[in-house]
């Protein structure tokens, strides 16, 4: 009897780890956590590991993640919670992070309720007139070489419909906080308006900052960003106060 404690003491953490995680996602098609440690450490509060293994997340903004892999070693918990049906972490831990997103995940966040609200308030000048626009549909591509390409159908107040189009290489700023384009080449129709060009790269760059895969007490700072065609990988390192309970 003594020989199955450990798993099932694994086991309860396992499920109280992926409910908390769970209650914060807006989807999920697959999550898993993995919690090594044994009953003598855990009368201690002592955790050899956990690891995260999450497919089709889907997180605030509508943005899904294709993967999410994260692992945390020697993590201190407080034993008392997880009578009470929490993981309560005494002190911060960090982990290391990768997360992939495809082409798809990306067009969907893009076209979600939540960023066309964002780029249909814009007001650019047009020939010197102000105009309000509203961008109608965005296709994302990531066409490989580092790359990532935006072609974006955009309507005027007036109902005329144009095309907005770039490419451009994402790199990650200093901190790891942010994502910012470079390199941008636009595309073969006359600019409309460099404003609205700049909202389009600014949303692109926002989409693709980590913040947005936060999670409650998770801090995530990307160590590198790498694009291949038809999907992105995430390289990066969380610092982590508290894994979500339920």
């Amino acid at each position: 009897m003594f020989d199955q404690q450990p798993g099932l003491g694994e086991e309860a953490l396992n499920k109280v780890a992926e409910i908390g995680i769970a209650s914060q996602l807006d989807e999920v098609e697959n999550l898993d956590v993995d919690i090594k440690t044994d009953p003598f450490k855990l009368i201690q509060g002592e955790v050899d590991s956990v690891t995260i293994d999450g497919d089709g997340l889907v997180m605030q903004g509508d943005l899904r993640v294709e993967e999410l892999d994260m692992h945390m070693s020697s993590v201190a918990i407080n034993p008392l919670s997880v009578a009470l049906g929490k993981i309560e972490l005494t002190k911060p831990t960090e982990a290391s992070v990768r997360a992939v997103l495809t082409e798809a995940d990306i067009n969907r966040a893009f076209n979600s309720d939540y960023v066309r609200q964002q780029l249909q308030q814009q007001q650019i000048h047009v020939h010197g007139q102000p105009v309000t626009v509203d961008a109608q549909q965005v296709d994302f591509r990531l066409p490989g070489e580092g790359k990532v390409a935006l072609n974006a159908s955009v309507m005027l107040r007036e109902g005329q419909t144009h095309q907005v189009a770039f490419s451009a290489v994402p790199r990650v700023s200093a901190s790891g906080q942010t994502v910012t384009l470079e390199n941008v080449e636009y595309g073969d129709n006359e600019e409309l308006s460099p404003e609205l060009t700049q909202a389009l790269i600014e949303e692109t760059s926002e989409i693709l900052n980590l913040s947005n895969f936060d999670l409650e007490g998770m801090t995530l700072k990307i160590n590198n960003l790498q694009i291949e065609a038809g999907k992105i990988i995430l390289q990066a390192e969380a610092h982590v106060e508290q894994i979500p309970s339920g």
